[in-house]
């Protein structure tokens, strides 16, 4: 027997389903940002994140802003330089002592305001926070290859052991382990292909600063425990190398 139970009506608009359009999820709009140079940013849509929002969105192009306004800062101050320049230069040329007299002070004041971008006095803080963030990459690194070390020589224990014991179900395991750790060794170690080749780029502008360059050995391919444990001496050579360039540095001092 089915029964009628009256409901109120405020009761029965909790229980009906919403509208499609009040359950749709929104589609972010098309986010852009015109440069001074002409040119655009776009935000990109990172799935990796989630379902794309308008927020989201606006962060990533935030994201892609700040690197370009730090990369722009000196040449902008660079073209406010140009306009008081051209009116001192006129007023050299005319002479017109009125209008020199009143361009040098904004022409000095502009000048002054690009002392930090000169390369001799900004390089080396540049490249100390640069060798300073290799150095962590390179720490972070190590980190790992030691955890993945000491998991490697763990499991080579327990597989003699099971070999041993004649436990070939444990020993299908701990090879399959083992697989898993090689393959995080290989990963580890092509990470550090980017740090080296970042080292390289910067060698000219170590030059510049009267710096020595420094550039990361040659990586094997091997995820032996033999072949990692020397890489993890070799990496730590450099560190140590590293950490004595950061500190002769200026400001003086090991890297914060």
């Amino acid at each position: 027997m089915n029964i009628d139970i009256p409901i109120s009506v405020d009761l029965k608009e909790l229980l009906d389903l919403p509208p499609c359009d009040d359950l749709k999820l929104p589609s972010p709009s098309p986010l852009k940002i015109t440069l001074p140079t002409g040119g655009t940013i776009n935000a990109l849509t990172d799935i990796s994140k989630g379902i794309p929002t308008d927020c989201s969105m606006i962060f990533n192009l935030m994201l892609q802003l700040g690197p370009f306004l730090a990369a722009t800062e000196c040449l902008f101050k660079l073209l406010a330089l140009i306009a008081p320049l051209i009116d001192v230069i006129k007023g050299l040329s005319g002479p017109d002592p009125i209008k020199l007299a009143g361009a040098l002070p904004k022409f000095l004041k502009a000048a002054e305001e690009l002392m930090p971008c000169v390369l001799v006095v900004s390089l080396p803080f540049f490249l100390k926070d640069l060798i300073c963030l290799i150095i962590k990459a390179l720490k972070c690194v190590l980190g790992q290859l030691k955890t993945i070390l000491g998991i490697m020589k763990g499991i080579s224990l327990q597989l003699d052991l099971a070999a041993a014991s004649g436990n070939t179900e444990l020993l299908r395991t701990l090879q399959c382990a083992q697989d898993n750790a090689n393959t995080s060794a290989q990963h580890l170690t092509k990470s550090i292909e980017p740090i080296g080749a970042i080292l390289k780029l910067a060698s000219p502008l170590m030059g510049l600063a009267g710096v020595e360059p420094i550039e990361l050995p040659t990586i094997g391919s091997e995820t032996d425990v033999e072949s990692l444990e020397e890489l993890v001496k070799t990496l730590q050579g450099v560190v140590g190398t590293l950490q004595i360039v950061a500190e002769v540095l200026p400001p003086p001092g090991p890297c914060s």
